[in-house]
């Protein structure tokens, strides 16, 4: 069972890692972190960053594909060889899932039209756009597309796929041994739940451009 997680520069490191933490361990995985090139990919803080070992052109029937989300993904959407590959090996995967705005790639490469997906709670109308019924679910499962919204929610959509793949003890050994137990000091993990000025303040649709374009502030 082969799992391909897609890179490209300016990433968000969690949507990438939380999955690869979750699903990596499963009896039989193996894991490849593939982008167009091989070699090291940067994240969209611009300290860290994660090996691509296999190109797209190496990595051509993967039976899981996950797509990151993360500042860089706006580049994408007009990125042929990400989109190409996507498209190529969605033919044969068994599952295709993304986490936050990813499945604004996965609705660039036309897989996700008419269905139901989630993503970042600041692009669900970009997702609609794009002809996608878009969710503020956690996670969101249509066929064997899998959608998991902003960032952490990679680490539920990870777990909930490793459930439905090896089985629900199975996921509950993976949640026990990487102690998953959330517990944060704040309520404010959603939109429903922030402070009302917060939120305002990010609806603007220059912070959102801001937030999916950092290098242009």
């Amino acid at each position: 069972m082969q799992i391909a997680i897609a890179l490209y520069e300016r990433f968000t490191a969690l949507d990438a890692i939380g999955p690869y933490q979750m699903l990596s361990g499963l009896p039989g995985a193996e894991t490849v972190f593939v982008a167009e090139w091989t070699g090291p990919v940067g994240d969209d803080s611009g300290s860290l960053t994660l090996v691509a070992g296999a190109s797209f052109d190496e990595v051509r029937r993967p039976d899981i594909v996950v797509v990151p989300g993360g500042p860089g993904q706006s580049d994408q959407v007009e990125n042929g060889p990400l989109l190409d590959w996507l498209r190529a090996v969605d033919a044969t995967t068994t599952w295709t899932t993304s986490v936050c705005t990813g499945s604004l790639a996965l609705a660039a490469a036309g897989l996700l039209k008419g269905r139901r997906a989630t993503s970042h709670w600041l692009a669900l109308g970009e997702l609609d756009r794009m002809g996608v019924e878009s969710t503020g679910e956690r996670v969101v499962f249509d066929g064997k597309y899998v959608t998991g919204a902003g960032v952490s929610a990679g680490i539920d959509m990870g777990l909930a796929l490793a459930g439905r793949i090896a089985g629900d003890e199975v996921a509950q050994t993976v949640q026990l041994l990487t102690e998953y137990d959330p517990q944060p000091p704040y309520d404010a993990g959603s939109p429903e739940k922030a402070p009302a000025h917060i939120v305002a303040s990010f609806r603007d649709t220059s912070r959102f451009d801001e937030l999916m374009n950092p290098a242009d502030r």
